[in-house]
């Protein structure tokens, strides 16, 4: 009876989660006269995403949104996996202390600190810029909390054959550590660029121009049209804003459970 409930109770998250998606590919893929009329016989048509392409500088926002994600990742890769090694491996005073901060800030919402960035963005002449949407995404503590508890599970013997073929310290995390943690980055990977391809108030404060605005930024001022709202337009933009990650999951779906499935193990 439980396990019942449960699987009922689960298909209607499931529904009701689909239902917004549900009206959005309605809208998008007919006329504006159906966008509120459900008609089996309505007429398709792509004339909505055209218009929606036409109607705002969609290819900049593209290329803005794969410039920032694609720098956050780097960026938040390489910190992480150096602070991840050195508090997995390496002795030093106040360890413990520091790697007990960096946990503290998995408490804080980056909202909470919007004003103070938004003060040092300014401060550094950055303002406005992909830069800036990036910056103070660019260490972050639940990457780096991940990547020390999966190197602390790798077993010092290998490092210690590593060091004996007379490899460096940078070998050894390049060589030893970084390819056994693969299933650990792929999970962390998705997690980072969904949220930065999806973040949207840091990046509405900071950008003021077209050349910075990344999709989210774009399409908010998009539908805030003084001429009024078409819905079918509105739900092709957020069909054109959300397709990559869409098409990504549906093409490497089993990637992304297998590594979800190994992080948690580890």
């Amino acid at each position: 009876m439980t396990h019942k409930l449960d699987t009922i109770g689960a298909w209607l998250l499931g529904i009701l989660w689909f239902l917004p998606l549900a009206y959005t590919l309605w809208a998008a893929f007919h006329p504006s006269a159906y966008s509120t009329h459900f008609d089996l016989t309505a007429p398709l048509t792509l004339e909505n995403f055209i218009a929606a392409w036409n109607a705002a500088p969609f290819a900049r926002y593209f290329l803005n949104t794969f410039i920032l994600v694609t720098m956050v990742l780097v960026a938040q890769f390489i910190l992480s996996t150096l602070a991840a090694y050195a508090f997995a491996r390496f002795e030093f005073r106040g360890r413990d202390f520091v790697f007990t901060l960096v946990l503290l800030q998995l408490m804080i919402m980056p909202d909470v600190l919007i004003v103070e960035n938004y003060r040092l963005m300014s401060w550094l002449g950055v303002r406005d810029t992909i830069f800036a949407v990036g910056l103070p995404y660019f260490a972050s503590a639940f990457g780096i909390f991940l990547l020390r508890q999966t190197f602390k599970t790798v077993p010092r013997e290998l490092e210690e054959a590593a060091r004996v073929e007379g490899a460096s310290r940078w070998q050894i995390l390049m060589k030893v550590y970084v390819p056994l943690a693969k299933p650990i980055y792929v999970a962390y990977g998705l997690v980072s660029v969904s949220y930065h391809w999806n973040n949207f108030l840091w990046p509405l404060i900071i950008t003021n121009s077209v050349e910075s605005r990344p999709l989210t930024v774009g399409l908010q001022v998009f539908a805030s049209t003084d001429q009024g709202i078409d819905w079918s337009i509105i739900t092709a933009a957020t069909l054109l804003s959300a397709a990559p990650l869409l098409i990504a999951f549906l093409l490497f779906q089993r990637q992304f459970v297998q590594s979800f499935m190994r992080a948690g193990i580890r």
